[in-house]
């Protein structure tokens, strides 16, 4: 086992190389070995990683990406995939030995990725008020700390649940039957501030949160644009999918800021090309856009294509679809009519050139896919941008057909399916009332608070319970500071985790720390071996079973964890049978398939070779059910984001050796970093024009305007200025380092969806050196 203090690093010490051209390739396949080797050994890391994405293994606790359908390779995994399941099956184990001998005020003092770097949490802990350090405790008395807290509070709205991606449907379900028969629709999740603007936005145009497409689609595409997403980290198996498509004729045009790796060039080890060949090609065209200007990017393109349908009429829009299918035509015919060009090439930065190829590829392709993920959600005006893609599809006819569609591309493994389990605080009545006739029960309808709302919440009302199954929400939420004040207001706060966060150390009252299983580990309740099921980003569902021993016999599975809870707030007479939950998963999916639209015979088909699809009304049918009974245009005002003189528009990233909040390691290989991650990737002209030098050390100030006028400012301290080929006055840098600069009030218009891909910054010479 390694030292506990060999993951300290000096950001000082940062090292920056050249960009990679490529993404993948045998380095992921060295990195990959490397860190299972380092973390589970050889054995642990052969039989998971045998196991990983198989019919009959687990799934990634990484991306949400879908397998293939038919044949699955041996190795059905990414590099990022390896390291996720690395960490997660780790031997290395973090203890009672080990809180005794580290307290709070330590571990504050240790970097994200110092905590990570420990090893699986092996037993429940708890804090005691005004204690220094976590001590043991056993889960009925956990439960009944949880239990009693929840009691005395004065209304169930006092509390709030949060609900990470990861969690599967079984636990999702479960956990919202206990927080809604307790009596709040508190649930803020990871969904709020990622792809809560996809959500929004779909379903107003077409009526359904999720995307239209499946991996055959994409295979079978002409024409795909990817708008501000980084597939090469984030989701590095669609890149196999891209390849595929690029083999079958399709175009690939990608949108980004950066030129990212994985949307250049992709090197498939599994495949001769991607070892000793040049690998293939992913992007025909790049179109480096500034930063939040993809709406005028979509107006811009449909004002070409409606021009090119003026000029020769019958030969560009789809007038039997539109007629059809959809609403609000001439009243957005008339909007887009008005477009100036002139703004848009402002707005986004590209030459009218490049707007005129793309809208000819647009002309010429029968069948259009748009991908996007946090690069347009995570904007003021993400809504609408996302609304302006829709548009530019049903202009088309792109939707409801094969290979055409909307594919938002979504983040944790079952993010999407806690969804549709009934993780939001907005659920319908038609969900509720399912809820109620099986249980017996009586959901409230008040809606509640989501990620935004709930950091306001605690904030302002001292002494709430906050329980968070999964995740890490101070480091995964905006505004640090105003967060973790807030956390520290509440009476209990109670973290089910895998792996140590700093979430851990900013804590309530009293702090419970209970440890869960994780994806691989094997899963035995009193009826025997269990699985649960997740939903894909394509609405696909499926087995996952893990194969590795537990770290510790003091772990519970979410689902157990649930139960216990919930039994200790109830009683053993509850009209939910919460111990025939735990004992016996399918009971829980047999009352899923009662309540939730579309798995009905849910073990029936969740036993099937490739599980099941979920129904999807535009896809299957071109039915719409949105408040017009058809897929609705939106009109929406041209926004965009001048960046004043003097001043930077920053994104917020991960490196390729993150996933989300979780740090896998210090080198980000394909943009060159190594050892480090507080850097800001600048143009070399504004480094020149605001008097720097490549290299030179920086702290970054946030400036917000509010709607008062008055401007707030936030600090993050000591970047390392890295010359790089962003747009002029755009920079980016790693999350979460960043997110002490994002204002908790600085959201996306309907979403409420932190603004992290859009926050205007000036920088000053370094005013402090971090060694940590």
């Amino acid at each position: 086992m390694a030292r506990r203090d060999t993951y300290e690093y000096d950001e000082n010490a940062v090292v920056v190389t050249k960009n990679k051209q490529y993404a993948a390739g045998v380095p992921a396949v060295l990195v990959s070995l490397q860190r299972g080797i380092e973390q589970m050994g050889v054995a642990r890391t052969a039989l998971s990683l045998a196991k990983l994405n198989q019919r009959k293994g687990f799934d990634c606790p990484g991306c949400a990406w879908p397998e293939t359908p038919g044949h699955r390779k041996h190795a059905e995994f990414c590099e990022n995939g390896a390291k996720a399941v690395a960490e997660e099956a780790t031997k290395r184990t973090v203890g009672p030995d080990f809180f005794a001998a580290h307290s709070i005020a330590d571990l504050l003092g240790r970097t994200e990725y110092w905590l990570g770097q420990q090893g699986r949490l092996t037993h429940p802990m708890v804090l005691q008020p005004g204690a220094t350090h976590y001590e043991p405790i056993d889960w009925a008395d956990a439960n009944r700390i949880i239990a009693d807290e929840l009691t005395a509070l004065d209304s169930p709205h006092d509390a709030i649940f949060y609900t990470s991606g990861r969690t599967s449907n079984e636990a999702a379900f479960l956990y919202q039957l206990m927080i809604r028969a307790y009596g709040t629709n508190n649930m803020p999740d990871c969904s709020n501030m990622c792809h809560e603007s996809s959500g929004s936005a779909l379903t107003a145009s077409i009526g359904i949160g999720k995307g239209s497409v499946s991996i055959p689609d994409i295979e079978n595409a002409d024409l795909i644009l990817i708008a501000g997403q980084n597939p090469g980290t984030n989701h590095p198996r669609m890149l196999s999918t891209l390849e595929k498509a690029k083999e079958n004729g399709a175009r690939v045009i990608a949108v980004n800021p950066l030129p990212e790796a994985g949307l250049l060039r992709f090197k498939d080890p599994q495949k001769v090309h991607g070892v000793i060949g040049d690998g293939a090609t992913i992007s025909d065209d790049f179109l480096q856009i500034r930063i939040g200007g993809d709406m005028a990017l979509f107006q811009g393109l449909a004002k070409m294509l409606v021009d090119a349908e003026d000029a020769a009429p019958g030969t560009v829009l789809d007038r039997a679809f539109i007629d059809t299918h959809t609403a609000g035509f001439d009243e957005w015919l008339d909007h887009i009519r008005r477009v100036d060009l002139d703004i848009v090439l402002e707005a986004t930065g590209l030459k009218l050139r490049q707007l005129q190829e793309t809208a000819r590829a647009l002309i010429d392709s029968n069948a259009t896919i748009i991908c996007w993920a946090m690069g347009l959600t995570q904007q003021t005006h993400g809504v609408a941008t996302i609304e302006e893609a829709v548009n530019l599809l049903l202009m088309r006819g792109m939707i409801g057909k094969p290979g055409a569609g909307v594919c938002p591309v979504r983040g944790h493994s079952n993010v999407q399916g806690d969804r549709t389990m009934g993780i939001w605080e907005k659920m319908p009545e038609t969900f509720l009332s399912a809820l109620d006739t099986e249980f017996g029960i009586t959901s409230p309808r008040e809606h509640g608070l989501d990620a935004v709302e709930a950091i306001r919440a605690m904030r302002d009302r001292p002494g709430t319970v906050f329980m968070a199954m999964g995740g890490n929400f101070v480091s995964a939420t905006p505004d640090t500071g105003v967060t973790e004040a807030a956390l520290r207001g509440c009476s209990l706060t109670v973290q089910v985790s895998t792996k140590l966060n700093r979430s851990h150390l900013v804590h309530g009252r009293t702090a419970l720390i209970l440890p869960s299983l994780g994806r691989t580990d094997t899963d035995i309740q009193a009826t025997g071996k269990q699985f649960v099921t997740v939903e894909d980003s394509m609405s696909m569902v499926h087995r996952s079973r893990g194969a590795l021993t537990p770290s510790s016999p003091h772990m519970r599975s979410e689902v157990a964890i649930i139960c216990g809870v919930a039994e200790a707030l109830f009683g053993s007479d509850h009209l939910v049978p919460w111990n025939s939950f735990a004992a016996d998963y399918d009971l829980i999916r047999d009352s899923i398939s009662r309540v939730v639209p579309g798995f009905e015979n849910f073990n029936t088909k969740v036993r099937q070779k490739e599980g099941f699809g979920l129904p999807h009304p535009p896809r299957d049918s071109r039915t719409f059910e949105t408040n017009t009974g058809k897929a609705n245009f939106a009109v929406n005002d041209l926004v965009w984001l001048p960046v004043p003189a003097g001043r930077l528009m920053l994104q917020t990233i991960r490196s390729h050796d993150q996933y989300n909040t979780t740090i896998y390691g210090l080198d980000d290989r394909y943009r060159g970093v190594k050892g480090g991650r507080r850097v800001l990737f600048i143009n070399s002209r504004d480094i020149e024009a605001l008097g720097y030098r490549d290299g030179d050390h920086v702290d970054l100030i946030s400036e917000w305007t509010r709607r008062d006028g008055s401007i707030e400012e936030r600090r993050a301290d000591n970047f390392r200025l890295v010359a790089y080929p962003t747009p002029v006055g755009n920079t980016a840098a790693y999350y979460p380092e960043t997110n002490p600069l994002i204002p908790l009030d600085h959201v996306a218009d309907k979403s409420n969806t932190p603004v992290s891909k859009a926050i205007l910054i000036r920088i000053e010479p370094c005013t402090f050196t971090n060694r940590n």
